[in-house]
């Protein structure tokens, strides 16, 4: 079942990451809403979430959802969405070509389907309950790199709630003298593709939201990666905290984490 829902869900994001990319070449900054801090918001996002709520409707409608912009309310027993239907807003009004479009699919409290698809890049990294993990209909596997003087990682930056920045900066101090390098694109649905296809050897970042990582969450783990929180946990939905791994350096890296968010 999941894997021809999946095929369904990569037509839907795929559709709506077409309608982006269009958008892209006449947007102007004068189109942007504020939400809050630095949170920015513009038609193309919420036309892009009607477009893929319509889309999932059309194939599972008895599911409910959770998405960025709010465009529908309405909540599922058994099964809801999770969507981001531009995560990377920011980088998309600057004209920066990282950003995706991100689905999930909730199944109780278990994620069943994932898929990012890269609009720029025009790939699609997807994986669904036991499955494998893939791009482009290639399969992907995370990285072999066996210790973080080995590895390029990548992080987020706060931009609204500053409240740990000191333990943030503390701690991108530490990484940034014993690894590869440190790299932040702006949209964490791409840093979890990434770690999954083995780009990046693990990603952390604080603050984040269930539909920022949910089908990212998934794609890292069936690509044989580990997704923890803080603390080492595996829900990291609700603790808005999480670290992706290649499943070789999540002990090393909960170690540093430790020391400075405790």
């Amino acid at each position: 079942m999941f894997d021809q829902l999946t095929d369904k869900v990569i037509e839907i994001a795929k559709e709506a990451g077409s309608f982006i990319r269009e958008q892209r070449k006449t947007f102007s900054v004068d189109k942007i809403e504020i939400k809050g801090l630095n949170d920015l918001v513009s038609y193309v996002d919420k036309t892009a979430e009607e477009m893929i709520v319509i889309g999932l409707q059309n194939i599972l409608p008895e599911a409910g959802f959770i998405t960025e912009e709010k465009t529908i309310n309405k909540t599922g027993e058994r099964y809801n969405w999770i969507i981001d239907p531009l995560d990377g807003t920011t980088n998309f009004i600057h004209g920066l070509p990282v950003y995706s479009v991100s689905i999930a699919l909730q199944e109780y409290d278990e994620l069943v389907i994932g898929v990012v698809y890269e609009v720029n890049q025009d790939e699609c990294f997807y994986a669904w309950q036991g499955s494998a993990a893939y791009l482009n209909g290639n399969v992907i596997n995370t990285s072999d790199s066996p210790d973080i003087g080995k590895s390029l990682l990548a992080t987020g930056f706060p931009y609204y709630d500053f409240s740990k920045q000191a333990a943030y900066i503390n701690l991108f101090t530490e990484l940034m003298k014993s690894c590869h390098g440190l790299r932040r694109l702006g949209s964490a649905a791409v840093d979890l593709a990434y770690t999954a296809c083995g780009r990046f050897d693990a990603f952390y970042e604080y603050n984040l939201n269930p539909w920022d990582i949910a089908a990212g969450v998934l794609i890292v783990r069936q690509a044989g990666g580990d997704v923890v929180n803080f603390k080492g946990g595996e829900e990291v939905l609700q603790t808005r905290e999480l670290l992706a791994t290649n499943g070789k350096i999540t002990g090393e890296l909960l170690t540093a984490i430790d020391k400075h968010f405790k």
